[in-house]
């Protein structure tokens, strides 16, 4: 079991590495072609293609629990191994909505329950940064999913299972649901 959990540790260490490094080469693009012309439609608004064969998002960082880490499209098995990973069928950052990222508890999520209202969270893509700024932390049952439904404005909510030091399959969800308040 301890070996698998080496493997499975360092798979999503090496994933996080490379992403982050394609993530800057990505970024540095767009901010080349950017300042060589300054029409909006150069910003690089879609999910990167990986070597991994997984989409690249962008980068969720949260300062006040020490979370950065790379966000992938969808929410297999595969994807939470290596990443936090968007909810299909839910908005992207650079669209009105509700994004819903979700992680596992005992890896990338593991602190989201020492979040408070008023707490910061950014969500950098290859040509934009938002942020938002926490506005509810909860507990819900797995079959509460108005937390995945569309909202209004632009809100970030981010899941996991519940307790965070549960053995086993978890009962609850936890919930962080976040407004965006800057302007790009």
């Amino acid at each position: 079991m301890l070996g698998y959990y080496v493997v499975v540790a360092a798979a999503a260490t090496y994933y996080q590495a490379r992403s982050r490094e394609q993530f800057q080469i990505a970024r540095a693009g767009v901010v080349k072609r950017e300042a060589s012309s300054p029409d909006p439609r150069l910003s690089l608004h879609s999910p990167l293609r990986m070597g991994s064969g997984l989409n690249l998002l962008g980068r969720l960082d949260v300062p006040r629990i020490g979370l950065s880490a790379m966000v992938a499209d969808g929410t297999s098995s595969r994807v939470l191994r290596l990443a936090v990973g968007h909810v299909s069928g839910t908005a992207v950052p650079w669209s009105s909505g509700n994004v819903a990222l979700a992680a596992h508890r005992d890896t990338f999520f593991r602190r989201l329950g020492e979040l408070h209202p008023g707490d910061v969270i950014r969500m950098t893509v290859p040509g934009s940064e938002y942020r938002y700024q926490v506005v509810f932390t909860g507990i819900v049952s797995p079959s509460e999913t108005w937390v995945l439904e569309p909202a209004t404005g632009q809100t970030l909510t981010l899941i996991t299972c519940y307790p965070f030091h549960f053995i086993g399959a978890a009962p609850n969800r936890f919930v962080v649901r976040a407004r965006r308040f800057d302007t790009e």
